[in-house]
């Protein structure tokens, strides 16, 4: 998937595979809307016809840098857009460019179309508290730990904790961070959630 972001004669396109079986997802903006290709499904959107973007931060193992753009149609339909493509079994690759690029310039068009669509960033209010509350009884579990090594004079337990904590905080507080809800207007999209 070389041409991620390449500039079409009506306007930006962007593809992906979402796995390694299977097509690649095909995205252009158009004067008439967004026109989409997936799998052996198509369609086209209008600007004004886009209900909701929701951006967010979503890592995965083989992608500790991936982005995903989801996309609501006021009829109900749904699509995702992923900063990542599969290129082998063991290799997924970013395609950071071509999707900043195609997620800014979708939001410059629905602008121009004066869309009233819902955007928002992170994860949903309740998933990102689930995710709080759960980081919170781990840091109470892991500071009740550090406490027992440390009374029983156990040391190389107390580097083994402090280690896991700054790896852990590293790895799940960009996450936590960027995935913060919130709302954004068009001409404000959040770079956190942007490669």
């Amino acid at each position: 998937m070389q041409d991620s972001g390449a500039e079409t004669a009506s306007g930006a396109s962007y593809a992906y595979k979402a796995s390694l079986i299977g097509s690649a997802h095909r995205f252009e903006l158009t004067d008439q809307g967004l026109s989409w290709r997936i799998g052996g499904r198509s369609g086209l959107w209008r600007y004004d016809e886009i209900s909701a973007i929701r951006l967010s931060f979503r890592p995965v193992s083989m992608q500790q840098h991936r982005f995903r753009a989801d996309v609501g149609h006021t009829g109900g339909g749904r699509i995702a857009i992923l900063s990542t493509s599969w290129q082998t079994a063991a290799l997924m690759a970013p395609q950071d460019n071509g999707f900043r690029d195609f997620i800014v310039a979708l939001h410059a068009r629905m602008a121009q179309a004066g869309s009233r669509a819902e955007l928002t960033a992170g994860l949903g209010r309740r998933t990102y508290a689930v995710v709080l509350a759960f980081l919170a009884v781990l840091t109470v579990a892991m500071t009740g730990l550090l406490i027992r090594a440390l009374i029983i004079g156990e040391f190389a337990g107390v580097l083994f904790i402090l280690g896991f904590a700054a790896l852990f905080a590293w790895q799940v507080g960009g996450f936590v961070r960027r995935n913060q809800p919130r709302s954004y207007s068009f001409d404000r999209v959040p770079n956190a959630l942007l490669p």
